[in-house]
Parts: C-alpha cells; structure tokens; sequence
C-alpha cells in the first residue's frame, strides 16, 4: 500500500468513528460505482449522507477540504444517485457532507465536518 493510500485509509477509519460516535449508521465504505468511489455512505437520522473524506499531513497545499473541487462534489452527486438507485432504501433528504482530517505529527488529529456541501 503507497503511504499515501494509507494515510487516506486512517482518515476514512477516523470519520467513520467520528460519525459512529454521533450516532450515525454506516451503510458502506469504498463503495465502487460505475465512475469512481464513494467514501462514506451513512445515514443521519433519515438523511442519507455521502460523505467525502480528505486527509493530509500538511497544509502545504491547503487545508483538506480545498481538495473537494466544485468538479469533485458533482461526481459525488452522481455517485450517489447510482448508490440510491441499487440499493433499496428511501431516506427522508439526501446531502453531501466533507470530513477534513489534518494529521499533525504531533498531538490529536484536526478534523473538520462540513456539513450540506453544495
């Protein structure tokens, strides 16, 4: 696994505890769609989240959450709507959240929830 696969993987493990400890219910990781991935699909309450995960060592390039380009969240968009579609379930709304994790070396993880991004 290339290091940074594997930072990208404890960030996932990290929101998903984080959603966990929220109470929220996780329907799948990694899910694979026809063109490309869905981190997070969990459930708040009635709403269905797809939730995009960015984590990084540094904020050389930025925080996390600039990686989520405008192009980025209507792939996820798509993506979600290919989920709902093979999956049988009705949830009262549908959002798109992003969860950005910075890892600083030192001390606890920095983690960010945005919700509703549009």
């Amino acid at each position: 696994m290339r290091a940074t696969d594997a930072v990208g993987r404890h960030g996932e493990d990290m929101a998903a505890r984080f959603l966990l400890e929220a109470g929220w219910t996780i329907l799948d990781r990694n899910w694979r769609g026809a063109r490309g991935e869905l981190d997070l699909v969990a459930l708040d309450g009635a709403e269905l989240v797809a939730v995009e995960v960015k984590t990084r060592r540094s904020t050389a390039f930025g925080h996390p959450a600039e990686a989520v380009t405008a192009r980025k969240l209507a792939r996820v968009r798509r993506l979600t709507a290919e989920w709902l579609r093979t999956h049988d379930l009705r949830p009262a709304s549908v959002r798109v959240d992003v969860i950005a994790i910075r890892l600083t070396g030192r001390g606890p993880a920095q983690l960010d929830h945005l919700v509703g991004v549009v």
